[in-house]
């Protein structure tokens, strides 16, 4: 098959096209003939060497994978041929540890991520993912807006339905708004009754921002301490809910922008760089710092099921080539992109 294989970290030229072999399955796993898979700045940390655990290369990017089933191994039976699928983050899971029995498999401490861990990435024509990790599709739900499901909403829906679920009638904030996860943090606070202000760096993206669901968006220029606006929008009391997508970069004016008791889950995080800060700005405020990271596979279903009943709206900016991997880095590396990029592994140039 046809992939882009990463042999070791660096720029873009690393994107190398080539033939690898076909993927066989063991028994537990599903061959996946890949339609569509979203680009993710978790793909940018892992080429350029910026994240280092988990990571084994030479290896084949992409975590956000929906396509049809090719194959099925000897101990498959809930998927067959020709059916339409979607995958979490990852591949393998154990399936036995007390993380995976709980409904915590984004923890098991022997996952093997997708995109991360050897040639097992969307980045090609076929991927082999185990059964525990792979869900349908429902009909009416195209299978680009499939592909970014896991990651883009199932991580959000994480955060805000299981980490410290959202309550009608909080204000939340959302950083990096304009992002994939951004952009469904907001639909998902709308959808849960929360007033939602957006924070992004984009004037372009305010329009979209308040189709789906903001309330208010605070736009304001890169490095910028956007904390004031916000407590201004909030009678300068601060927000509930801090739905952090960015990290690093925001972590003061996010930290300045939450009310006493407030709760601050952190998603994301772009850099490999570390802030210091001194704990009595939280515990004297009550604030509680939470974190999710990746989806299940019953919350995959679930936020597949919300976009099938228009809760929710997949959000792909545009969808590429398999061969056009490099532009679609160079766009997100840019800040350029609203939402998800696709790439599309059965056109090639």
């Amino acid at each position: 098959m046809r992939a882009v294989v990463v042999d070791a970290p660096g720029g873009l030229e690393v994107l190398q096209m080539r033939e690898v072999p076909d993927p066989v399955p063991g028994p537990k796993d599903v061959v996946i003939a890949v339609d569509s898979c979203g680009v993710c700045y978790h793909d940018i940390v892992t080429r350029n060497g910026t994240l280092k655990a988990g990571v084994h290369m030479p290896l084949i990017l992409g975590h956000e994978i929906a396509g049809t089933v090719a194959d099925v191994g000897s101990a498959v039976t809930r998927f067959r041929r020709g059916e339409r699928v979607a995958t979490v983050q990852r591949y393998h899971i154990c399936g036995a540890c007390e993380h995976c029995r709980e409904g915590y498999e984004p923890l098991c401490p022997d996952k093997k991520f997708l995109g991360d861990h050897g040639l097992v990435g969307g980045y090609g024509e076929y991927v082999a993912v185990e059964d525990d990790n792979v869900c349908h599709v429902p009909d009416g739900v195209a299978l680009e807006a499939a592909a970014i499901t896991a990651c883009t909403l199932g991580t959000v829906y994480n955060a805000m339905t299981r980490v410290s679920p959202v309550k009608a009638g909080e204000t939340i904030l959302v950083t990096g708004a304009s992002g994939g996860l951004g952009l469904h943090a907001v639909q998902l606070g709308a959808a849960q009754g929360a007033r939602v202000i957006a924070q992004t760096t984009s004037p372009a993206a305010e329009p979209l921002l308040r189709e789906l669901g903001a309330d208010e968006v605070v736009v304001h220029g890169r490095g910028e301490d956007f904390s004031s606006a916000v407590r201004a929008l909030t009678g300068g009391r601060g927000v509930d809910v801090a739905v952090d997508n960015v990290g690093t970069l925001l972590f003061q004016p996010t930290r300045k922008s939450i009310a006493l008791r407030g709760r601050w889950l952190i998603i994301g995080q772009l850099t490999g760089d570390f802030v210091p800060f001194n704990p009595a700005q939280l515990f004297l405020r009550g604030i509680s710092m939470l974190a999710a990271t990746s989806t299940t596979r019953e919350q995959l279903a679930a936020c597949l099921a919300l976009v099938a009943r228009g809760k929710v709206r997949p959000v792909v900016e545009a969808a590429l080539p398999l061969g056009e991997a490099a532009e679609a880095h160079r766009r997100m590396e840019a800040g350029s992109v609203t939402g998800r990029l696709v790439l599309k592994p059965g056109v090639l140039q």
